[in-house]
């Protein structure tokens, strides 16, 4: 990716990036968002070529953020679910599983067996 500056911040700054399809294109500041992984520290940007349309999303390392932000890019920063790191004990939940419980919620005694079951676990 390369970066010609232009007048003001944002204002007539060029951005020369690769469409899978298409090869080399130019974009403004707007034409592309910057995306951060606070946990992983891993970036990438996004773009939709101008030319056929085509969502483009690229990993990029950290001075290309800091370099694209600093062009005005629009930055978003995220951060991984604590969820990813809990320890999960039993089997993995199936597509055979999600049916099961979607045909269980179809029937009126639902909410009670799901009662029972809890009652149940908190009893041991």
């Amino acid at each position: 990716m390369e970066k010609r500056r232009g007048g003001h911040r944002g204002d007539g700054t060029i951005v020369r990036a690769t469409c899978p399809s298409c090869g080399d294109v130019e974009l403004t500041v707007p034409d592309l968002a910057a995306i951060v992984c606070a946990t992983t520290d891993e970036g990438s940007y996004a773009f939709q070529c101008p030319s056929c349309q085509l969502a483009v999303v690229k990993p990029a390392e950290s001075h290309v953020i800091d370099l694209l932000a600093s062009a005005g890019v629009r930055l978003s920063v995220f951060e991984l679910p604590a969820e990813l790191e809990e320890f999960h004990d039993g089997p993995s939940f199936t597509h055979d599983d999600l049916l099961a419980f979607h045909d269980r919620l179809q029937q009126d005694d639902w909410f009670a067996e799901v009662e029972a079951l809890v009652a149940g676990s908190e009893q041991r």
